[in-house]
């Protein structure tokens, strides 16, 4: 059976090989929470679909319109198999009871890289999700994987680290396009500073930073604040 939880999930762990994240637009605030508990509902009257789907879990936007959703599976086939058998029937019940959404993108990816504070921190709950979505030019993954090394370099030389931060997870999508990096902060007003101290978004003027933002090929992104509102595992 399908269990609620409010717990966040754990983007390292080892059993989770094909993360998928997508984003759906549903307009306003009152249309969030009726989605979020439309989805709960579709999913916990029917049994948990598959063994290799670890969880589900959905997050408001702080824009008031978008959800975010994350699901984390054993393997891409496993995902495939839930798809064609057993996902579009709670489609059509979300959609019979909020009408209208938009499904904007679903991305499978890879984790390559992660990093948390050492100070006991990273245990805490975070009190906001922040998805930064880099896009690049060309295929392949050594671009971006040189990428995220060198914003490990950047964040590893920061001179003035700013306190908030909890984790970062750093992901490959699949199709050679894109970088998500899944960060995890104390609260939204601590990304808020960190955005609006001294440099180019979070990080200071300093060479290192400088490459990171100037990478050849990186053609742009976006940084948009969650909150997680639906946890969803195995009972």
């Amino acid at each position: 059976m399908t269990r609620r939880t409010d717990a966040h999930p754990r983007l390292t762990r080892p059993d989770v090989l094909a993360p998928f994240f997508s984003t759906w637009r549903v307009g306003t605030p009152e249309r969030q929470r009726r989605t979020v508990e439309a989805i709960a509902r579709a999913w916990e009257r029917r049994p948990w679909p598959a063994e290799d789907l670890r969880g589900y879990h959905v997050y408001t936007g702080h824009d008031g319109s978008t959800l975010l959703h994350h699901s984390q599976w054993a393997s891409e086939p496993a995902y495939e198999a839930f798809r064609k058998t057993r996902r579009q029937e709670r489609v059509d019940e979300i959609d019979t009871a909020v009408p209208g959404i938009e499904r904007l993108a679903l991305r499978s990816y890879r984790r390559y890289r992660s990093t948390s504070r050492e100070d006991g921190a990273a245990a805490a709950v975070p009190g906001c999700v922040v998805i930064v979505d880099v896009e690049f030019d060309g295929t392949g993954p050594d671009r971006r994987r040189a990428w995220v090394d060198a914003v490990f370099e950047a964040l590893e030389t920061e001179p003035n680290p700013q306190p908030g931060g909890i984790s970062a997870h750093f992901h490959l999508s699949t199709d050679g396009t894109r970088v998500l990096n899944y960060a995890e902060w104390e609260s939204a007003q601590a990304h808020i500073d960190a955005l609006a101290a001294p440099g180019d978004g979070v990080g200071s003027a300093t060479p290192q930073w400088e490459r990171v933002h100037n990478w050849p090929g990186l053609t742009g992104g976006g940084v948009s604040r969650y909150d997680h509102a639906l946890g969803l595992v195995p009972r």
